[in-house]
Formats: structure tokens, C-alpha cells, sequence
């Protein structure tokens, strides 16, 4: 009853994982679109240098996000086995690799957030502006 339990949190994290990191996929989608598009204040000293650096680290992020998706699908994956192995044998391994994957999991939500952030008060800060219409 306590490891089926435990097997069901897992799964758990597991969805909410593949979830978070899509949203994550569909944001960084619209901050791409940001970075090039032509809002920005163009006489902003190293405008074009500082676009192009966080554009790299989005596609940098970009990829890991992806690596980190197809580790969750393939642990997911593994997660079904591990009725077919004795307790003692699969379970301890399989809770090892899966507080792994979560720790890879925060640290990438983590790591990203702050990229986010530092994107956002850049942007802010040299968005153009423009007079209101009315």
C-alpha cells in the first residue's frame, strides 16, 4: 500500500514536470519573439550585443529543457517495471534516480527563472517609448 503510494507521487511529479517545462517551451517562444522583434530603444549602447548573448542562453536553455523532457519520459517509462521487480531490488534504485531527476528538474526551473528575469529588467528598461494615441 506504501510503495503503490509512493509509485502514485511520483507519477505525480512526474506529470507536473512534463507540464511545467512546455509551459516553459511556449514561454520562451514568446520571449524569442520579444528579443526579435523591434521594440527595443535602438540607440541603447550594445543593444544588439546584449540581445544576441540572451538569445544564446534561451537556446542554450532551449536544448537542456528538451534533454531534461526526454529523461522524465524515459524514467516515466521505467517507472511501469517497477511492479515487475522485487521491492528491495528495483524500488531503492529507482527513488535514487528519481530524486535525481528532480533535483536536475528544480535546478533547470531555477537556472531558467533567473534567466527570465534578467531578460525581463533588460527589456524594461530599454523598450521604446511611445506616446499614447489619444
Amino acid at each position: 500500500m506504501v510503495r503503490e503510494r509512493q509509485i502514485e507521487v511520483m507519477h505525480g511529479e512526474l506529470q507536473n514536470w512534463k507540464s511545467y517545462l512546455r509551459f516553459i517551451e511556449d514561454e520562451m517562444a514568446f520571449i524569442q519573439r520579444l528579443l526579435d522583434s523591434y521594440v527595443f530603444e535602438p540607440r541603447t549602447p550594445k543593444l544588439f550585443e546584449r540581445l544576441q548573448t540572451f538569445k544564446h542562453h534561451f537556446s542554450a536553455s532551449k536544448a537542456d529543457g528538451k534533454v531534461l523532457l526526454i529523461c522524465i519520459k524515459k524514467h516515466e517509462n521505467r517507472l511501469g517495471g517497477i511492479f515487475e521487480c522485487t521491492q528491495n531490488e528495483c524500488d531503492n534504485h529507482y527513488y535514487e534516480k528519481h530524486q535525481s531527476l528532480k533535483d536536475n528538474v528544480t535546478e533547470y526551473i531555477d537556472t531558467y527563472i533567473n534567466l527570465k528575469k534578467e531578460v525581463y529588467d533588460y527589456a524594461g528598461s530599454v523598450l521604446k517609448k511611445r506616446k499614447p494615441l489619444y
